[in-house]
């Protein structure tokens, strides 16, 4: 299978933003409203708000650190086998558009593959020298990271029910924490969820050879499951309790500031519909 080259287009799809940016403001302004009324509605059964607790906060507890952070490909490896979907021409490069500000080009990169399928079609519809030759391509993660690094910009565009999936977490527990820079910041859940949505809890850490392994989850689902599995306390309605919830982006810029033996290398990114039991055994054998 062929992956989209890291060649830039001379023409982006300018318009392309705005359409890009309704579908968000959409989606915020539907998320903002079913807040507001959660809000009300948890504001008279709590006497207080629980205190915030932040995600992945057990990996910030300092090891024996080394001088050296985590490279580039170690980062990378970890996002092994999770796929996104972009669009490509027949020359097999992203098809780009321009962002909010028209600034620089960046490619769009969908969780689902069903909202590279609509970019496509806006795509044909606004460039006929298109039409015929544009398709969708899938390209993993750790490829992503890699063009990401070489100076190649993205946009991801996730999965609409996790976002909803991460801000419910959120309103249950009345404030979404990240941990960003050895400080904790609240953010208010009325602004919406910043990034990708990734799930995490310390029920699920394994050692496997000598190693570590931290599993992340894409879909909150799939960490449900899992949790189901390994303590009859985290099932049903008390299983929220067990997850923390972050940003793909904050996590990959806290793994690639992070010490050798700091506790974030230990994270693995499970792709979607995969137990981490499944996905380890197959990272461990590469």
């Amino acid at each position: 299978m062929e992956f989209p080259k890291s060649q830039v287009l001379t023409n982006p799809l300018l318009s392309l933003s705005t359409f890009i940016h309704q579908n968000c403001l959409r989606l915020g302004s539907e998320l903002s409203s079913r807040l507001d009324d959660t809000k009300r509605t948890l504001s008279r059964r709590l006497q207080r708000p629980p205190l915030p607790v932040p995600p992945f906060a057990f990996l910030s507890q300092p090891k024996q650190a080394l001088a050296a952070t985590l490279s580039s490909d170690f980062v990378s490896k970890t996002l092994a086998g999770t796929a996104v979907y972009t669009v490509s021409n027949s020359s097999n490069e992203f098809v780009l558009i321009s962002d909010p500000n028209g600034a620089k080009s960046i490619g769009l990169l969908c969780f689902r593959q069903e909202d590279a399928e609509a970019f496509l079609a806006q795509v044909r519809l606004r460039r006929k020298e298109l039409r015929s030759a544009a398709k969708v391509v899938p390209i993993t993660l750790d490829q992503v990271y890699m063009l990401k690094v070489e100076g190649i910009a993205f946009r991801f565009v996730p999965d609409p029910a996790q976002i909803r999936n991460a801000l419910e977490m959120s309103r249950i527990q009345l404030t979404l924490t990240i941990f960003y820079d050895h400080q904790l910041k609240a953010a208010d859940v009325r602004t919406g969820f910043d990034g990708v949505p990734v799930f995490q809890s310390e029920l699920l850490v394994v050692k496997k050879k000598n190693k570590r392994y931290c599993p992340v989850y894409f879909q909150k689902e799939d960490i449900e499951k899992e949790l189901s599995k390994v303590s009859r306390a985290s099932r049903g309605a008390g299983v929220s309790q067990h997850i923390m919830v972050g940003s793909l982006e904050d996590v990959l810029k806290k793994m690639e500031t992070s010490e050798k033996n700091s506790g974030w290398e230990d994270l693995i990114f499970i792709p979607p519909g995969k137990s981490h039991s499944q996905h380890i055994q197959e990272v461990a054998k590469v």
